[in-house]
């Protein structure tokens, strides 16, 4: 059996394990090894700065055997591409990207640059020396990013994302503190281990080999690429997958928990066959030892979801066992597999009630973020007791547990007003001494709430501009869209924005890996009327547009699709580039399509609709659609004449006065049928003239029924054919026509309007300010010709219980009144 070692620059090794069928000899392996290669002189040189050990580790030994050359080169070691313990920090923290080691195995396996060229048929007792060859295949060109840009931002400040291991005892037995390293053993002991292990060889115990990688891991951290760059240790890690069946439950345990000091590459093939012993043997193990062998995979860095998935399918039986510290534990475990299966999550939100009175502060945090990161859902009533516990003691929390628990409300989008009214206070507080990120998250989950506090932002705002050298692109574009939404306006932070824009052209080039978020910044921008000319010429460049085209990503074509339009409408010089025809036909047709499925079948727009036809007289009067199909919602559109009398509205001809927006919306033709046989009571007529109702309230008010046509006014007053005369009062509430001569006018006197149907989601909560894609499209809709009448849900949705006739006396009054 093959297998593979290739923890950096080169794939250092290819060994035989003994108990499993060897690989035979295979011809023409003698022009494989004639194109191995030395490692790279960088390489020999990190080695030689190391402890004077340089001769006796780059010695290369080139000897036939078999009719086979072999080098070996142990420098090879000495760089790979995942450290895991000095990673660490940035993968417990990053829930928002994907862990490298997620992907790494089957994204190394297949862009490897190198490969192993022979395996030897060996006896571990005739040869004390693993036999190693490379050879060096063809580099796989770099796609998009320079090795300089894909380096990390150095973080402002380090999070301890397992600090809930501190707040007790218990969780020592199940769980590897990264901070209490060994004591440290000497450069002269390790060789003395090592050249035990060339004098045992194969004759060497479990219990042997698990205590040379225990002493061994002792040795301090700088000294750490030398032991694993030996070809006695790599001899030592063959013998311990040959006892893998022998080690007993401890000593497994031991040998993976000396991997995580000896910083083993997480994508080394021994630690593959650690997963399928460890998951074999999941049965026969307890809940504490399993949580264990879980937390030491996090620690090393692979992601193993053959024995997480073991372990989730044993849980069950250990229900009536599990304390508060095991389900903390288990929670944090299953939020860095990022999947929670199912079956188990009822259960798992039992125990949590159960326990969570028990909790402290960081242990809600742990218990928050896990559930995020799994995109668990459990009950509202249960987040709600979160998030009530979390308030209890927000003064005790850390930064990294307050900003976990927002990242879970936002995950839930629930508005618990106690917490966020708590922010007020913490966020200002705490803004000068927080990392970028978490101010991030705090703003992000303001924005998705729809929550806007003037204190809180302003607070981000201040402290966001002096940490802009830490921002990675996501950050920066976050930002930008959350307080473009909230419409914080530049004015009330005059360094945020420009901090921001300029953070995104000093990493231009990062936004070919990531053009989503390019197009979440810019949008951003545009909802508060900042447009950067340079950015908005890459984001709509024929690079960028061919992605959104071959993308099966709906939201990139929808972002690419409203920057575009904002930029013809806001931008009327604008010479750079612009969509294709083709695009924005295609992202405005799937668009409407979800439009007509969803918006345009709530009751309150049916009823609105309906409403119109009959006080304009007809359904040519009234079209539904997406006049600006940039901006994502529809419409109800209606012309007037200069005397303020309907004309109809042609949808063939309705479109933008210029290319400057998005392709035409189809017409809606499912009108709805006149309502006739509306009711007019005294009780209206005394509501319309704002006066007392004159008969005695005991006395039932006689009803007129009438059915509702449209006439064209005469002297005597008549606006509806209802058989009734309106007076002058009324008449003067229902007409203003003089305020006609005011508005903006097309070329023959059509006004023509855009009426909206709005609902809560189109504002900030408890609030009148409009959220930023609905504030930029009134101000394109302006810019396009348009009036905008504004049905609001406040008034509109108590409307939908009134009759008829107050309906329409409510929508005439409306349209009139803009006018």
């Amino acid at each position: 059996m093959l297998f593979s070692f290739y923890p950096g620059r080169l794939m250092a090794a290819n060994m035989l394990c003994r108990g499993v069928p060897r690989l035979h000899y295979l011809r023409g392996l003698r022009k494989d090894f004639a194109r191995a290669q030395h490692v790279n002189s960088k390489a020999e040189n990190d080695i030689g700065e190391q402890g004077g050990k340089t001769e006796a580790l780059q010695v290369e030994e080139s000897f036939l055997q078999g009719d086979c050359r072999l080098y070996y080169s142990p420098s090879s070691y000495h760089h790979y591409v995942w450290k895991s313990t000095s990673s660490q920090s940035q993968t417990d923290n990053d829930e928002d990207e994907q862990c490298l080691s997620t992907l790494a195995p089957s994204f190394w396996q297949q862009s490897n640059r190198y490969s192993v060229s022979c395996s030897r048929h060996l006896s571990s007792s005739n040869n004390t020396l693993l036999d190693l060859a490379f050879s060096k295949s063809p580099e796989p060109k770099m796609q998009l990013l320079s090795s300089h840009h894909r380096k990390p931002i150095s973080p402002d400040k380090k999070v301890d994302a397992r600090a809930f291991l501190k707040c007790r005892s218990e969780y020592t037995s199940m769980t590897l503190d990264l901070k209490q390293r060994p004591l440290p053993i000497e450069w002269e002991q390790a060789l003395l281990l090592l050249q035990k292990v060339t004098v045992l060889k194969g004759s060497m115990k479990p219990s042997d080999v698990s205590q040379f990688l225990v002493k061994l891991s002792c040795l301090p951290a700088d000294k750490m690429s030398l032991v694993r760059s030996d070809q006695r240790f790599i001899m030592l890690l063959r013998y311990s997958v040959e006892n893998l069946s022998l080690f007993t439950q401890t000593q497994l345990l031991e040998a993976l928990q000396s991997f995580v000091w000896l910083e083993m590459p997480s994508a080394h093939t021994v630690l593959g066959l650690y997963e399928a012993e460890l998951s074999r043997r999941a049965t026969e193990m307890s809940l504490h030892q399993l949580l264990l062998a879980a937390d030491l995979w996090r620690c090393i860095g692979r992601q193993v979801p053959q024995f997480l998935q073991h372990l989730y399918d044993l849980v069950h039986l250990f229900l009536g066992q599990m304390s508060a510290p095991e389900l903390v534990h288990l929670l944090y475990i299953i939020g860095e597999g990022r999947r929670c299966p199912k079956d188990l999550i009822h259960h798992l939100e039992r125990l949590l009630m159960c326990h969570l009175q028990q909790l402290h502060p960081e242990e809600v945090g742990t218990v928050c973020l896990g559930l995020f990161k799994s995109q668990t859902s459990i009950s509202e009533g249960a987040v709600t007791d979160i998030v009530d516990k979390a308030h209890s003691f927000v003064e005790k929390m850390s930064d990294f547990a307050m900003v976990n628990v927002l990242k879970y409300l936002r995950f839930s989008y629930l508005s618990h007003r106690a917490w966020l009214e708590a922010m007020t206070l913490e966020v200002p507080r705490r803004a000068p001494r927080m990392r970028l990120k978490g101010l991030m998250h705090v703003a992000l989950t303001c924005s998705a709430l729809h929550y806007r506090n003037d204190t809180i932002l302003t607070a981000i705002a201040e402290r966001v501009p002096s940490l802009v050298s830490h921002c990675r692109i996501k950050d920066s574009c976050k930002l930008l869209w959350s307080f473009g939404t909230l419409q914080f306006l530049p004015v009330q932070s005059p360094s945020f924005y420009p901090k921001l824009t300029e953070s995104l052209r000093r990493r231009k080039a990062e936004f070919h890996q990531y053009p989503l978020h390019l197009l979440t910044g810019l949008l951003g921008l545009a909802f508060v009327s900042q447009f950067p000319e340079d950015l908005i010429e890459l984001a709509l460049s024929p690079y960028f547009a061919n992605l959104a085209l071959k993308s099966k990503q709906l939201e990139l074509k929808k972002d690419m699709f409203t920057l575009d339009g904002a930029v013809a409408l806001e931008l009327p010089q604008w010479t750079g580039p612009r969509l294709s025809s083709e695009l924005r036909e295609e992202v405005a047709e799937t668009l409407w399509k979800f439009a007509q499925s969803d918006v345009c079948q709530k009751p309150e727009v049916q009823e609105a609709k309906s409403a119109l036809q009959d006080l304009f007289g007809g359904d040519k009067f009234v079209c539904t659609r997406m006049i600006l199909p940039h901006t994502r919602s529809i419409d109800l559109e209606v012309h007037l004449d200069s005397t303020g009398q309907p004309i109809p509205v042609n949808p063939a001809s309705a479109t933008l006065s210029s290319e400057n927006s998005s392709t035409k919306s189809p017409s809606n033709h499912g009108w709805g049928r006149i309502n006739t046989g509306v009711t007019i009571t005294e009780d209206l007529l005394a509501q319309l003239t704002n006066t007392k109702n004159s008969i005695d309230p005991l006395t039932p008010a006689p009803a007129v029924t009438t059915s509702l046509h449209r006439v064209e006014p005469g002297d005597n007053g008549r606006l509806f054919d209802t058989g009734l005369n309106l007076n002058s009062v009324i008449e003067e509430i229902l007409t203003k026509p003089s305020s006609l001569n005011s508005r903006p006018q097309e070329s023959k006197g059509t006004i023509k309007l855009a009426i909206q149907v709005t609902n809560r989601s189109h504002y900030c909560k408890h609030s009148k300010q409009l959220l930023g894609l609905h504030v930029m499209k009134r101000r394109h809709l302006k810019l396009s010709g348009y009036e905008v009448v504004e049905l609001s849900h406040q008034e509109w949705f108590p409307m939908l219980r009134k009759s008829r006739a107050e309906k329409l006396a409510y929508l005439h009054c409306k349209i009139y009144n803009s006018l």
